[in-house]
């Protein structure tokens, strides 16, 4: 449900510019430090998914509330933690949907239910982090209440990676109803608070392996600011959406006060003036800084760009990279995920084994984890970051780039 209406008015023009983009289409200035892309062509390839015949809509097979559990958690720093993360995967354009407040809005994007054998594939394949990005806003009513039967459906995606093992990262995504200025924050902060108050207690019971990440890419949604960087007041907001998310969490009760926590800047932007204002909280070792990093830019995401993986400019954005998050974060014992990468198939699987195999093995130096967007989108002029064939009996569609993720990461 998007409470807040029309607040984009003002910002008719870019939102012009923007038509047609449902969601983060790159950093706008071309800039290779770009934040997040999602893609909702629905441009699958037609044998992408398929749904089992006897699958009935989500509306008519609603998944079963489950009874808490009480898993021990461990005492152990994120530092640590992450040392024990090698590859992770997005369940992208998925929960994350928008657009249809029903249970189906699982197959809203893309056509395949998630399912257990989804995990499964990880975990024999060699992943052993699976980020579930949640769209919650639109199954919330007036008072913020978060329908039953998405919560019940989201734990169900939750228990497959838990259930085999797998790390896994639970978000809020696609959230349309905030907007980092000071006129909006208090409304902001009372919903986020509201949300992560219901998933804290939904999920108090898990043990370390999972994970809350407070927000996606907060920004100033269809503006010029957009993927620029914002500006001191709404990156000041979103420290404070951070803060928010923090001690909403912390005072939750059950396993929460041992819960890994990541926090995101302003877009979560690579960028080193997004990065170095993330909010921290003091003497809490179990915090992790959550950034996107779909770098070279032109060859990661830009879909009018490059189709070739250029050795020497892409090592540099990518080691330059790094050498950021080492300045502000790594050499202080702060952890990193980076929640999202990928290169955007363009018929080009040399290149973009070449670039996986850089970056993840430079990740694999700094001790970062990294999780490859995976919107189940394979083939066309958008954004296809597809990997999985997510049918009855999922398999890899690029066997030889997932195998040099995977190595990559193992190093």
């Amino acid at each position: 449900m998007n409470i807040k209406l029309n607040r984009f008015a003002a910002a008719v023009a870019a939102a012009v510019m923007l038509a047609g983009c449902l969601t983060a289409c790159g950093n706008k200035d071309g800039d290779s430090s770009s934040a997040a892309s999602e893609n909702t062509s629905q441009q699958t390839a037609a044998d992408s998914a398929e749904t089992p015949a006897d699958e009935t809509s989500a509306d008519t097979d609603a998944p079963v509330k489950k009874e808490p559990r009480n898993m021990e958690i461990r005492d152990i720093s994120s530092w640590d933690l992450v040392k024990e993360m090698t590859i992770g995967w997005n369940l992208g354009n998925t929960m994350d949907a928008t657009g249809n407040p029903t249970l189906d809005a699982e197959v809203a994007w893309q056509p395949a239910r998630t399912t257990e054998q989804m995990a499964v594939l990880l975990k024999d394949t060699g992943f052993n982090v699976l980020r579930v990005p949640v769209s919650w806003g639109e199954h919330m009513d007036e008072n913020y209440k978060v329908d039953e039967a998405w919560m019940a459906r989201v734990r169900e995606i939750v228990d497959y990676g838990i259930d085999n093992g797998l790390f896994v990262i639970l978000n809020t995504h696609h959230e349309e109803w905030y907007f980092p200025t000071n006129s909006d924050k208090a409304q902001d902060i009372e919903q986020l608070t509201a949300l992560w108050e219901q998933i804290a207690e939904e999920f108090k019971g898990y043990d370390e392996h999972l994970i809350f990440e407070g927000l996606n890419e907060p920004r100033l949604r269809e503006t010029p600011k957009e993927w620029t960087g914002g500006d001191d007041e709404s990156r000041a907001v979103v420290q404070e959406y951070a803060k928010a998310f923090y001690d909403t969490v912390r005072k939750s009760g059950g396993n929460n006060e041992k819960r890994h926590l990541m926090l995101t800047g302003y877009a979560a932007s690579s960028s080193q003036n997004c990065l170095k204002e993330v909010w921290l909280p003091e003497n809490d070792d179990k915090v992790i800084v959550s950034v996107h990093a779909y770098l070279p830019y032109d060859l990661a995401l830009n879909t009018k760009g490059t189709d070739k993986w250029d050795p020497e400019s892409g090592q540099r954005d990518i080691d330059n990279f790094f050498d950021t998050l080492n300045m502000l974060f790594l050499y202080k014992q702060v952890p990193v995920i980076v929640g999202e990468f990928g290169t955007v198939n363009k018929d080009n699987l040399e290149d973009r084994i070449a670039c996986a195999d850089y970056f993840v093995s430079k990740a694999k130096e700094f001790g970062v984890p990294m999780c490859w967007w995976d919107n189940n989108a394979v083939f066309g002029a958008g954004e296809n970051f597809g990997l999985m064939d997510r049918s009855i009996m999922p398999e890899w569609r690029f066997p030889e780039l997932v195998d040099t993720l995977v190595k990559a990461a193992a190093k």
